[in-house]
């Protein structure tokens, strides 16, 4: 992981996205409530590019882009050195989908078969099935809407945190890998504002981000 902590002390998080469109206002306001964090925003080809030369000073990358196919060569070469340096990894919603045609990928989030469906505004019962983890430790089942995939669940590796049994979902919302040196945590929740909101929802994003930059 980074030791290149920002001067107040707090996670620094670059935020990736592209190739999904989501609610800009009410994304943004998920890091805003987040003193703990220092979030940078960014487009994926942004990060990559990494023109201020920021890439080794962030304790962890989350994930919210959703390129299709592969990755473009510009953009590969970074992608492929994750978990190397053990800088954090956090893949939220729509990037556990990514790059379907990419093993590499596959191998990041837990599951090899990544092909599935979606339900908008499904009314989700969360359980959570490791309460003595960090980051689900003193979080109770909650309640929420939020859009649904369907599809395999992670592989045998990964370890189970949060769980739902709503017919329309994969059964495991969340969970966390090694992956290289790196710590990952894949959270499966997260479409639009109706989850934004959540207390639950961001109180899981938050000790994620903490749990990912070694801090819980």
């Amino acid at each position: 992981m980074s030791t290149n902590q920002s001067d107040n002390g707090s996670i620094k998080v670059a935020v990736i996205t592209g190739g999904h469109f989501f609610d800009v206002p009410g994304f943004h306001a998920v890091f805003r409530d987040m003193p703990q964090v220092d979030s940078y925003i960014q487009l994926e080809a942004n990060w990559a590019a990494d023109i201020g030369q920021a890439l080794d000073s962030y304790d962890v990358f989350l994930f919210y882009n959703m390129p299709r196919g592969l990755p473009e060569e510009r953009t590969r070469p970074v992608l492929e050195k994750l978990g190397e340096s053990g800088q954090g990894i956090f893949l939220l919603h729509h990037a556990i989908l990514a790059y379907e045609q990419w093993p590499f990928w596959s191998d990041l989030v837990g599951i090899s078969d990544r092909s599935f469906g979606y339900d908008h505004e499904q009314e989700l019962s969360v359980q959570i099935a490791d309460p003595a983890h960090p980051i689900t430790q003193g979080i109770d089942p909650w309640q929420m809407v939020d859009e649904t995939y369907s599809m395999a669940s992670a592989s045998e590796d990964s370890h189970l945190l949060l769980t739902t049994d709503h017919p329309r979902s994969m059964r495991v919302l969340g969970w966390t890998r090694q992956f290289r040196n790196a710590r990952v945590f894949c959270f499966q929740s997260g479409h639009d504002n109706l989850t934004y909101v959540d207390h639950n929802f961001r109180k899981t994003i938050l000790r994620g981000i903490q749990w990912c930059a070694g801090r819980i």
